[in-house]
């Protein structure tokens, strides 16, 4: 058992089912497997469900947008002036794009939060190229790089506003943990018996859930009008529209969440370990996609699998995401040398 869970891991891995299959030569090469729930915000259940949906998930970064909404409405916003742009950046993974990070410098001046209260290592920019630019330039490590970097911020000024301590901001006994934690798992409508809380990537306390839930909270994203708590609710509802108004801070160029926040019907996001989430406001439903491997190289088919029977989106939105995840794939020398199909 460890330190951060309050109940122990299950034995074996929840059952799954193939999602992807990449071919090759006209023969099936790999396998890719995993679990996906499509939710209804106002019944509350599962109108369809691929592997076991009830089995926990960590719900990793897809949990953004849930967490600064505790920020939100202790007034941290208001408090050091930020804008639509600072709001995206709560829910962002950002890639080190230079939009980016001008963001969160202008974050990091309006709260006076110091840099160095950050509780991770100082890391390097992750996108290739922006990372290219910042060695040329002689660049040096920062904290403000880190992936999660927007999401701190916001705790670590909502923190300095309360009065409570910046050091030891995101350990699980911190109040702004406690808070945080309690909120995330009221939004999932997750009890504290299916829940549990481990150590995310960045350092806070991140929730697992039934995959399920994971679906309804991407739904009531899209639906906020469908949260069981009003207050909640407006700040959820501020933070998605920031992130509708600026899709490629909450990623990146390319990257799918940004594609699909582009729509504005999707409320979508990426999290770490295979984990895909998406609500569709007109459609009023969540989707949940985990892959077993812990990759997303094919996200992208599944979603635009899921998109071609659901809708919800623009023939521009679904011409992106073929353009950007085409069914065939080529090799090194140009030629078309497979496809990833969808099977489930």
């Amino acid at each position: 058992m460890c330190e951060m869970c309050n109940r122990e891991h299950p034995d074996a891995f929840p059952a799954d089912v193939p999602l992807v299959v990449t071919t090759r030569g006209g023969l099936p090469e790999n396998q890719h497997r995993g679990r996906i729930s499509i939710v209804s915000v106002d019944r509350g259940e599962e109108l369809e469900a691929y592997g076991d949906t009830k089995a926990p998930v960590f719900i990793r970064s897809t949990g953004k947008p849930m967490q600064a909404i505790e920020p939100l409405l202790g007034g941290a916003a208001e408090a050091f002036g930020w804008e639509d742009r600072h709001l995206a950046m709560l829910a962002a993974s950002h890639r080190g794009h230079p939009e980016q990070i001008a963001a969160l410098e202008d974050m990091l001046a309006k709260s006076g939060v110091p840099e160095d209260a950050y509780a991770f290592r100082a890391s390097e920019p992750i996108n290739a190229r922006s990372r290219d630019e910042w060695a040329r330039g002689g660049g040096v490590p920062r904290k403000i790089y880190h992936t999660c970097a927007g999401k701190h911020l916001g705790m670590l000024a909502w923190c300095k506003l309360m009065g409570w301590p910046l050091e030891g901001y995101e350990r699980p006994e911190h109040p702004a943990q406690q808070r945080i934690v309690r909120r995330v798992r009221e939004w999932l409508g997750a009890s504290e018996a299916e829940t549990v809380v481990g150590r995310d990537g960045c350092g806070v306390p991140v929730a697992a859930v039934p995959l399920w839930r994971a679906a309804l909270g991407y739904g009531r994203l899209a639906c906020p009008d469908a949260a069981p708590d009003r207050e909640a609710a407006a700040a959820a509802g501020q933070v998605t529209a920031a992130m509708n108004r600026h899709p490629e801070l909450v990623e990146g160029p390319g990257r799918l969440a940004s594609l699909l926040l582009a729509d504005p019907n999707v409320v979508a996001k990426s999290g770490a370990q295979g984990l895909f989430t998406f609500g569709l406001r007109k459609e009023r439903i969540g989707v949940a996609i985990h892959l077993s491997d812990g990759s997303e190289a094919f996200w992208g088919p599944v979603v635009i699998s899921l998109l071609e029977r659901l809708g919800g989106v623009s023939d521009a939105t679904m011409a992106s995401l073929r353009d950007r995840f085409p069914r065939a794939f080529v090799n090194d020398a140009g030629a078309v040398a497979g496809t990833r199909e969808a099977v489930f």
